[in-house]
């Protein structure tokens, strides 16, 4: 404790700058790190603690070259003394450039970037959201060129914060509502130009999730030509300025008009080449023997329906004698066959309780029958059965 109330008594080890390599490191689930600053001489065990962490834009990594600035303090415990860190930067190169990297290679191993999940974007689009500040040359250069391009298209602006700590949130804010209102076939996403600090928004993992989340296809325009974003990667198309990205987004009525012209013109001369091929056709079709001479022509087509009629009114008469013939031989032989023909013979049927006596196993004295002649029946009794 003694020795920890010299150190806490030093100024020039309250705030202190220290660059070395970072090795062992490690960052616990409560958010806390803990790792070594060494060089080729020496080594310094080093925390660095969430409340101060949380700050960071990159996550550090063994072997990265850093400057920690914090005080040296003892952790009476151990009995060892060590860096508590509160700020770390990237030595030699920035931390946003670091955190870029980081970001940019983390998702390119999730396949964010890839070409396979690109959306095309509609070449007729009748509604384009806009995801910008409402304020300054960005939101005006997109909605000059899609009017002077293309005034048949809706333009559906979502006012959003693009640089600064709340920008990243309502960027994605943006994105997911417009992405929710029906009709709109292309969201621009973008902002003018500005130092990495005012893109890093565009940076964010957030964001580069929501973008790539998206149903509706994007086009990202961040910054000027030369500025490139993570979300310019994940993006569906990438445009080098808002003012582009308008221009990708929409097509040039005036050229449509001139296509529409040419097509026109292309059709009418079809129609011209079709009508006069077709009338050269009619010309030698006319005159050919039979259309030249249409009298004899009609007259042999007459003559020949006359006789197909003739030829069919025979044909149908026979048909009709034949199917009577036969109709009444087919009669006659039903005839024959006939039980009413057979009792006219003479013969009769006998019943008994409504059925045929076919042998007198079925009768005895006393039975009533029934005898069937050929016009009319006989009820009788059974006086004897031999």
């Amino acid at each position: 404790m003694y020795i920890k109330s010299l150190f806490d008594e030093i100024p020039p080890i309250q705030n202190i700058y220290i660059k070395g390599e970072i090795s062992n490191f490690k960052h616990y689930n409560r958010g806390h790190m803990y790792f070594t600053l060494k060089d080729s001489k020496s080594q310094l065990k080093c925390v660095m603690f969430s409340g101060d962490n949380y700050k960071l834009r990159f996550e550090p990594e063994n072997g990265m070259k850093v400057v920690c600035f914090g005080q040296i303090g003892v952790y009476e415990r151990d009995g060892v003394y060590q860096l508590y860190v509160r700020d770390m930067q990237v030595d030699g190169v920035g931390d946003l450039q670091v955190a870029f990297e980081q970001l940019k290679s983390k998702l390119e191993s999730e396949g964010l970037f890839e070409q396979s999940h690109k959306k095309p974007i509609p070449m007729y689009p009748k509604k384009i959201g806009v995801v910008t500040s409402n304020m300054g040359a960005a939101v005006e250069d997109i909605k000059n060129v899609i009017s002077r391009r293309y005034p048949l298209c809706e333009i559906v602006i979502s006012p959003t914060i693009v640089q600064g700590e709340l920008a990243a949130p309502d960027i994605v804010r943006s994105i997911r509502f417009l992405d929710s209102v029906e009709g709109i076939d292309t969201i621009i996403v973008g902002r003018g130009g500005g130092s990495i600090e005012d893109l890093w928004a565009f940076n964010t993992e957030e964001v580069a999730r929501a973008v790539y989340l998206c149903n509706t296809p994007i086009i990202s325009a961040v910054g000027h030509e030369t500025d490139t974003t993570i979300c310019d990667f994940v993006a569906d198309m990438r445009a080098p300025t808002p003012s582009a990205a308008a221009e990708l987004a929409v097509p040039d009525i005036n050229h449509l008009k001139l296509n529409v012209a040419n097509l026109a013109s292309s059709l009418n001369d079809a129609i011209e080449k079709i009508a006069e091929n077709e009338q050269t056709r009619l010309d030698y079709i006319k005159n050919k023997s039979a259309l030249s001479n249409r009298g004899v022509f009609f007259e042999k087509l007459f003559a020949s329906v006359q006789n197909s009629g003739e030829r069919i009114n025979l044909a149908f008469k026979n048909r009709i004698e034949n199917e009577g013939r036969r109709i009444s031989g087919i009669a006659r032989a039903l005839t024959a066959l006939s039980p009413l023909e057979v009792l006219s013979r003479g013969y009769s049927i006998t019943k008994h309780d409504g059925k045929v006596v076919a042998a007198i196993d079925g009768l005895k004295v006393g039975d009533t029958i029934t005898v069937v002649l050929s016009d009319g029946e006989i009820s009788a009794d059974v006086t004897e059965v031999k």
